[in-house]
């Protein structure tokens, strides 16, 4: 059972997002060679990050990423570098794509949304820590 959790020298850990993004403007550019190529970035900078994709699917107009990290790493600087890094690949990969997205000046609306994931429910938590005293 504590396999799902990873260690450290001194923590045990299981930090989880799930993570959505958009394109500027929710245009529907995220679709056939570019989702796939988008994907195998995706891929690649997990990988060199030591993020741990969990599921990730592209939508033609915003991407799903359920990713674990340690716990020093701020999910806020993991959504900036998935999208700072795809839409440099992207765009050198894609020509029409940059040329497409040239007037705004980046591929990636400013915003995203993200949601922490646990093992368990809150409530199930909230009962572990109130009756922790019971135990002893």
């Amino acid at each position: 059972m504590m396999s799902k959790y990873k260690s450290t020298g001194h923590s045990k850990y299981l930090v989880q997002y799930h993570m959505i993004w958009c394109p500027k403007f929710r245009f529907e550019v995220l679709t056939g060679d570019v989702e796939k190529e988008l994907k195998d970035i995706i891929e690649s900078i997990a990988k060199e990050y030591e993020y741990d994709i969990k599921a990730l699917e592209t939508m033609p107009d915003h991407i799903h990423l359920f990713v674990a990290t340690k716990p020093t790493v701020a999910p806020t600087d993991v959504v900036r570098t998935m999208k700072s890094i795809t839409a440099v690949r992207l765009f050198k990969e894609f020509p029409e794509l940059k040329k497409f997205y040239s007037r705004v000046g980046s591929l990636w609306s400013e915003g995203y949304f993200v949601s922490t994931v646990g093992d368990v429910s809150e409530e199930t938590v909230q009962k572990y820590i109130e009756n922790q005293k019971q135990d002893q």
